[in-house]
């Protein structure tokens, strides 16, 4: 079942604009505006328009959607390749005009290595669980140039957890091996995907994976929403 790429190709083909409803182990649901994924670069956000100019080389563009950010990097000259791993995104990708695109899950995906990997929109989701983020950065290290580099977005979410404690701290259940670690499912048209892992991850715990997994972490843009930048280069 692709939820994702069937409500892409309901917007660009027939310009039906349906929110993908999303329900997570947070106890919310949330929309995601259809519409939105297909924003130009004038209406991203300022933490996409940074990891956009920070580009260099050759781009794999990982979990690349309806193709946004690869679409501007490659009218600005880039040799930028669209990942994802639903077919309707691709086809989507396709389309919209992107030269290279590949439908592979980035856990299986081999290749030639690249200047530049960007994973936007909470890249470090990606990762599943903080147990899987060691073998998902040994993964993207194993697609980068010695002097590449990983542009990643991710995402802080502490402050779900806050408590009405008189000292200002977190109520974190103690089943939860990391406070970061959910699980969503998306409703599209009345389907519903499977459940499957999303990982929110400060930057703190990113570096430090970063560090023991052979790279250096550098934070580069802090957004509005507890969200932030990071830049990993080979040490």
């Amino acid at each position: 079942m692709d939820i994702f790429g069937d409500a892409l190709l309901d917007y660009w083909q027939y310009k039906i604009s349906l929110n993908i409803i999303t329900h997570s182990s947070l106890e919310e649901q949330d929309i995601i505006p259809v519409d939105y994924l297909f924003r130009s670069y004038q209406k991203m956000p300022e933490l996409e328009q940074k990891a956009l100019g920070f580009c260099k080389g050759s781009v794999l563009d990982i979990g690349a959607g309806a193709g946004s950010h690869s679409l501007h990097l490659q009218e600005k000259g880039y040799k930028v390749t669209a990942l994802d791993l639903s077919k309707g995104a691709v086809k989507v990708c396709e389309l919209r005009g992107i030269k290279w695109v590949i439908q592979q899950d980035i856990h299986t995906f081999a290749s030639h290595s690249y200047d530049t990997l960007l994973l936007l929109m909470n890249g470090t989701g990606l990762a599943g669980t903080l147990k899987g983020l060691g073998p998902f950065l040994d993964r993207l290290k194993s697609l980068l140039n010695k002097r590449g580099q990983i542009l990643i977005e991710g995402t802080d979410i502490l402050y779900m957890y806050e408590s009405d404690r008189e000292d200002g701290g977190y109520w974190i259940p103690e089943h939860m091996a990391y406070y970061g670690e959910t699980s969503f499912t998306m409703s599209y048209k009345g389907k519903t995907s499977d459940s499957f892992p999303w990982l929110y991850l400060d930057f703190n715990t990113l570096a430090r994976a970063a560090d023991y997994h052979g790279f250096d972490c550098k934070l580069v843009y802090e957004g509005p929403s507890d969200n932030y930048l990071a830049k990993l280069t080979l040490l």
